[in-house]
C-alpha cells in the first residue's frame, strides 16, 4: 500500500499531477487547490490513498495529514466515492466540512458536483461525531480575547470587583497552555487568587 510519495511534478492537471519517484510515474488525483499551487519540476511530498479495484489501482493525493482523514471518512458514507470525496474537499476545507457535519447543515455538501441531496444528509448523518469542528469566536473578537472576556466575566460572578477579574484573566491567558479550556482557565484563575487577599466586589 503505497501511503506517501516524494518526488518531482512531472505533468500537470487541473485535477491530477504525476510525480516522478526515482524515475517511476505515479499519477495522483489531487484537489484543484493543490493543484494549481504545483509548478512543472517542483519537488513535493504527499499523503496517499490507494484505491484498488478489479480493472485499476488509483492514488489520490493530499497535502496535508487532515484532508487524508476527512477523505477517508467521506469514503466511509454510503453512495460517496473517491471522486465525490475529492470534489468535496476542493470545495470545501477542512474546518468546513467539520463545521457543517457539526451544525448538521448539509447545504454546503448539496453545492457540490455530485453529491445529490440525499448523500449530503447521509454525510452530516454518518459524519456526526468523528470529525472535530473548530473553536467558535464571536466575529472580529480574537480567540484569546474571547476567553478573557468569559473568564473575568465568571470571576465578576464568583465575587470579585471587575478590575480584579480583568487583571487575573489577562495574568492567566498569558500563562495559560494554548488550547486551555474556560473551565481549565478558571481553575488557574482561582489558583492565583486564592492566596493573595484580592479585592471583592462590596467588600
Amino acid at each position: 500500500m503505497i501511503s506517501s510519495l516524494r518526488g518531482r511534478v512531472l505533468h500537470l492537471e487541473p485535477d491530477s499531477v504525476v510525480i516522478d519517484v526515482h524515475g517511476v510515474g505515479y499519477a495522483v488525483a489531487v484537489t484543484a487547490q493543490h493543484a494549481r499551487q504545483l509548478h512543472l519540476g517542483d519537488e513535493v511530498f504527499v499523503h496517499t490513498s490507494m484505491i484498488v479495484r478489479e480493472d485499476a489501482m488509483l492514488l489520490f493525493g493530499f497535502e496535508d495529514r487532515s484532508e487524508l482523514d476527512v477523505f477517508g471518512h467521506l469514503l466511509s458514507v454510503s453512495g460517496v466515492g473517491p471522486k465525490s470525496a475529492l470534489g468535496v474537499l476542493s470545495a470545501l476545507t477542512v474546518d468546513q466540512i467539520a463545521t457543517a457535519v457539526a451544525d448538521e447543515d448539509d447545504a454546503p455538501f448539496r453545492r457540490v458536483s455530485g453529491i445529490g441531496p440525499k448523500t449530503a444528509k447521509l454525510i452530516v448523518v454518518q459524519l456526526a461525531g468523528k470529525l472535530t469542528a473548530p473553536a467558535r469566536t464571536t466575529p472580529g473578537v480574537p480567540a484569546a480575547q474571547g476567553l478573557g472576556v468569559q473568564l473575568a466575566a465568571a470571576l465578576v460572578a464568583l465575587g470579585w470587583s471587575e478590575r480584579v477579574a480583568t487583571e487575573t484573566a489577562e495574568n492567566v491567558l498569558a500563562e495559560a497552555p494554548a488550547g486551555a479550556t474556560v473551565p481549565a482557565l478558571l481553575k488557574l484563575a482561582l489558583a492565583h487568587l486564592g492566596p493573595a487577599r484580592a479585592e471583592r466586589t462590596g467588600v
